[in-house]
Parts: structure tokens; sequence; C-alpha cells
């Protein structure tokens, strides 16, 4: 049924390759665990044991509070297609802001999208498969435009005032350090 590996295989890549749907999810020491739905065109794997995922503008900013509190993050993919399976990583990643060297490397692996805040880079240490003989079949659609729509018509000095606003802070009051230096 399910296996433990050291390394992302080419079989692991095909199967992420194929899924518009991803969870990360993280926590501090203390507080809040925090599970995100991530979609569009935002994850590669960089390396048998390196992942890069972009992170657009969202209401909150827990993920990069955690990974700055402590590195430590889960990143779960599942089919919901004929074929079951999860498909989860687990390491240590950090966050890559504009303002950081890393990030004119990282840009290079996407496309241009408006409100891209931060990346993820995470090292990963496990990667664990199981059965997913429980999880539903769902039929993909299409990706909301929603969040571009969004991010085009505030534009960059609008967005970055919504990082003022909403994105400063944790929901226990860690910093995210989106406007550091900035």
């Amino acid at each position: 049924m399910g296996e433990m590996l050291k390394k992302i295989d080419k079989k692991h890549i095909a199967f992420i390759e194929k899924q518009h749907l991803f969870f990360i999810g993280t926590a501090g020491a203390e507080g809040t665990v925090n599970v995100s739905p991530k979609g569009m065109d935002t994850f590669r794997v960089v390396g048998p044991n390196a992942v890069v995922w972009l992170n657009h503008t969202g209401s909150g900013n827990e993920t990069s509070a955690h990974v700055q509190e402590n590195g430590r993050m889960t990143v779960m993919f599942c089919s919901f297609d004929k074929k079951p399976l999860i498909l989860r990583l687990y390491g240590n990643a950090k966050v890559v802001h504009p303002r950081d060297s890393e990030w004119e490397e990282m840009i290079k692996l996407f496309d241009e999208f408006a409100g891209v805040r931060q990346f993820f880079k995470m090292n990963v240490d496990l990667v664990q498969t199981s059965c997913g003989y429980a999880v539903p079949f769902y039929k993909y659609k299409g990706e909301r435009d929603s969040l571009l729509k969004w991010a085009n018509n505030r534009g960059p000095d609008g967005i970055k005032d919504y990082w003022k606003e909403a994105n400063q802070v944790s929901l226990d009051g860690k910093p995210t350090n989106i406007l550091k230096n900035q």
C-alpha cells in the first residue's frame, strides 16, 4: 500500500505534475495549526529532495509565520481520479521574499502572476505514499480566475497596502516579515 522514501522519484514527479490541488500544513511551536489548499501552476520539484512553491497574496499569511519560526512543513497531494494515491512530502522550508537574493532564481520557474507574495523552498526529508482508497472522486473543471483578477485590479501598490492591512501577523500574532526592509 504505502511507501516511505528518502527522495522524490520520477513517478512521484509525474503524479505531482498531474495534480491541480495540493495542501500545505504548518504549525508554530504553539498556537494554531494551519492547512492551506493551493492550486494554479505554483509548484515545482527542483531536485530529488527539493521543491519550490509560489505563494500568492491571500487573506492570511500563516505559513510564512510558521516557517520562519521553525521551518516545518508538510505538502500533500491526493488523486481524485481513477487511480487512488496520497503523496506527502515532509521537510523544512524557508521563506523567500522579493528582497531576497534567491527571488530572481525562483521567479524564473513560473509564469508571471500579479500578487506573488513569497516563495517557499522546502528541503524534503521524507516522501510518503499511502493508498488514498477513501478519497472521493472529483472532476476538475478548471482554475478560478478570482485571485488573479483581484490582484490585477489592486495593482502592486494596492497589494502592498493589503499586506500592511492583513498579512503582517499570523492568527497567533507571530510576525510574517512580509514588509520587512521594504
